[in-house]
């Protein structure tokens, strides 16, 4: 029958085993699923190991790093990847099996190597950018035409940025407008990449507002720019409508939304400088479009006055031809004008002289026959002369009124008559009426 032992007795039997038996250090590739700085200034640490099928977990233990070295350990790790020591990490480090007899089964970080994180992190960027690439977006932003005059801006920053001061002192200072609309965000922590999408769906509802998007963050730690090591924000800005620029770094510093915005320019100083050299590239060229316009136009000007000059002559000459000709052409119509109005003035002189002595030859024919016709005329009259029947021994008879006696039945008898002769007249009255017809008319 095995010997009874108390609980202490036990785990002291298994902390000489283990420490007997293995090594004295071992290296450790592990993930940190949590990190906590105690009030002593001791480290506490969970590593864990992801399961095969990425369903759970294949191992989980509690590690430390004791106050005596932690403040080493954390200044190399910060010191070669420029980010502290935090839950998400891939590690390397070299650890103690340590058994405690109250506190069981832990593991003693003595060391670290920071170039395995440091190598892990660039494979996760590696698969992000490779994504991105898979997907066909990676180089969409970059592809993005540049408007020539880079002046609506939408800035994406945090208010207190200092990055953003700097950025908006240096165009102010350039002597160029530009129309800044800040878009705040939060551009550090877990965080970041939910605001700064969110920051983009506000500046791509009113896209047409603006010539392009400038990202700025400033200065701080290296360990806050992890919010934009994320595909969903580098997929985002990739496929973003408007050019995006990025400065939310240092010279040193890449990010994954660096490498598929359309221009990285390390730090919101050198953002702002990129944009006041393309106003600069645009007045130079409109100076130099200037220069070129003047020296055509007057190039222009002169060939044209040259021309001009060189027409003056050619219608100087012409028009004096022509004025010339205008003269001799004249000159001729105007002789042969009085040529044909003397011809004309003779002719119409003879028809003139032929016409009088023909009007005066038909004139004295047509007096002579109207003296004729008066002649005839005269004599009938003379011979119609009531005075003429008279003498004639014909007599008038009228009414007692004066008027002729025409009908014989218009009389009554007794009805006074006058009847004129030749010589004098006299009255008689109607005896009888005679209704014969012999005489009448």
């Amino acid at each position: 029958m095995s010997a009874t032992l108390t609980l202490s007795e036990l785990n002291a039997m298994v902390a000489d085993l283990l420490r007997y038996e293995l090594p004295e250090t071992f290296l450790l590739k592990t993930e940190i699923s949590e990190l906590r700085i105690a009030g002593g200034g001791h480290c506490y640490l969970s590593f864990v190991e992801p399961s095969a099928d990425g369903n759970g977990l294949a191992a989980k233990a509690s590690a430390h790093i004791w106050r005596a070295a932690w403040s080493a350990l954390r200044a190399k790790f910060e010191r070669a990847t420029g980010q502290p020591l935090r839950a998400g990490l891939q590690v390397l480090v070299e650890v103690e099996v340590d058994f405690h007899a109250l506190y069981g089964y832990s593991l003693n970080v003595v060391d670290i190597d920071p170039s395995y994180t440091l190598g892990d992190a660039a494979r996760r960027r590696r698969e992000i950018l490779d994504r991105l690439q898979a997907d066909g977006v990676a180089d969409m932003n970059r592809e993005l035409p540049l408007p020539r005059l880079l002046r609506r801006i939408a800035v994406i920053s945090s208010p207190t940025a200092a990055g953003l001061g700097d950025f908006e002192n240096q165009l102010a200072n350039s002597g160029f407008t530009f129309s800044l609309t800040l878009f705040e965000a939060v551009v550090q922590g877990a965080s970041t990449a939910a605001s700064v999408i969110a920051a983009l769906g506000r500046i791509a509802r009113r896209e047409a507002d603006f010539d392009c998007v400038v990202l700025v963050r400033g200065g701080g730690a290296v360990s806050d720019l992890q919010g934009f090591e994320s595909y969903e924000l580098a997929s985002h800005v990739a496929q973003f409508p408007l050019p995006v620029f990025t400065g939310i770094g240092h010279e040193r510093d890449d990010t994954v939304v660096d490498f598929v915005a359309h221009t990285r320019l390390k730090t919101p100083t050198a953002c702002a400088e990129f944009l006041v050299e393309s106003r600069r590239r645009e007045l130079r060229l409109l100076g130099e479009l200037s220069t070129r316009l003047s020296a055509e136009a007057k190039a222009r000007l002169s060939a044209m006055n040259l021309h001009l000059a060189q027409l003056r002559l050619r219608l100087d000459h012409t028009a004096a031809r022509a004025i010339e000709l205008r003269r001799k052409e004249l000159e001729n119509q105007e002789q042969r004008l009085r040529t044909t109005a003397a011809q004309t003035l003779l002719g119409a002189r003879h028809r003139l002289a032929m016409l009088d002595e023909r009007a005066a030859t038909r004139a004295s024919g047509l007096l002579t026959a109207a003296r004729n016709r008066m002649a005839l005329l005269k004599k009938s009259i003379d011979a119609a002369d009531p005075k003429h029947i008279l003498r004639l021994g014909y007599s008038i008879v009228c009414h007692e009124t004066g008027s002729a006696v025409r009908d014989a039945r218009s009389l009554k008898k007794g009805a006074l008559l006058r009847i004129r002769f030749a010589r004098g007249e006299a009255t008689a009255a109607v005896h009888t009426i005679s209704n014969t017809t012999d005489h009448e008319e």
